[in-house]
């Protein structure tokens, strides 16, 4: 699946990609600095209806926000892994745990820490067009 999109538009991607992601849990979102990770992943949770101010979790490598799903509350992990040296490190931070933990996660980076992905990830893979376009490549495993 691929989508190319303006800035604008970033809201009803989002909504797109959550479809897209189905009962999936985990989108490893690839691309290079300055892409829009962190902006994409940001308009991933308003469109879950995250309440909380989400910001890039780059010094705390994982950040966490909930939103309300019908009567319980449902959590997000907001992953970035481009301070991660090696897989060990990704281990010791708890990245592991969040990716196994059975709620949404969205991580930038992915490549940092590759072997620690479920098999059932959904890779997304952001391309810079020019200042306002943006193309997103989504592809699901197996």
């Amino acid at each position: 699946m691929e989508l190319v999109f303006e800035l604008e538009e970033l809201p009803e991607v989002a909504i797109k990609v959550l479809d897209a992601m189905s009962d999936h849990k985990v989108l490893a979102i690839h691309g290079a600095m300055g892409a829009g990770k962190t902006t994409l992943i940001h308009a991933l949770c308003l469109a879950k209806g995250v309440k909380d101010h989400v910001t890039s979790p780059s010094f705390a490598i994982i950040n966490e926000y909930q939103f309300q799903e019908g009567a319980s509350v449902g959590k997000i992990f907001h992953l970035d892994l481009y301070r991660l040296k090696d897989e060990e490190e990704a281990i010791r931070a708890g990245v592991e745990d969040c990716l196994y933990s059975g709620a949404l996660c969205f991580v930038e980076w992915p490549d940092q820490a590759p072997d620690q992905f479920p098999q059932d990830t959904i890779h997304l893979f952001m391309t810079t067009i020019n200042e306002r376009s943006r193309s997103l490549k989504i592809q699901f495993p197996g």
